[in-house]
């Protein structure tokens, strides 16, 4: 199972498509705190559809008490300034992929804390400034899906 990690997300239905997407992949999803949002947002609800109940979601109160909780995982940092192409990396089962906030991305200081290799950017045309996060979160789970052979999948 992958983990799939929101850092400080703004925009309930980004996290409900993303929702939906873990329950159809099989990735857990991580929500780390202070969210744009309440849970039970109705916009939230209604981009997860039914989802929810297929979904499993943790909620962190900061990145520290995520990365205790994922333990070991690996974890790749997804930014618009990082030079590693996400597609260039071999990606195992139980990776993680960290996102983070629609307006702002991750925080410099954070994605200091990772190595180099650790670090992956989805590429795009000049000019842009990023993907939309439900459709970034998709790229990578879909990348590392797929480099597994869809493990698990019909």
């Amino acid at each position: 199972m992958f983990h799939l990690v929101l850092f400080e997300p703004e925009i309930p239905p980004n996290t409900g498509n993303l929702i939906r997407l873990c329950a159809n992949a099989g990735v857990q999803l991580h929500l780390i705190e202070p969210l744009g949002f309440r849970l039970d947002d109705r916009d939230l609800k209604r981009a997860g559809l039914d989802y929810h109940e297929w979904s499993s979601l943790q909620v962190h109160v900061d990145w520290p008490a995520c990365q205790t909780a994922l333990g070991d995982t690996r974890v790749f940092a997804a930014s618009t300034r990082n030079a590693l192409r996400h597609d260039h990396v071999a990606y195992t089962e139980g990776d993680a992929f960290l996102l983070g906030p629609e307006s702002r991305g991750l925080p410099e200081q954070l994605l200091e804390g990772f190595a180099p290799e650790r670090r992956v950017r989805i590429p795009m045309r000049p000019g842009q400034r990023s993907l939309n996060l439900s459709n970034a979160g998709a790229v990578l789970i879909y990348e590392a899906w797929r480099q597994v052979g869809f493990a698990g999948s019909v």
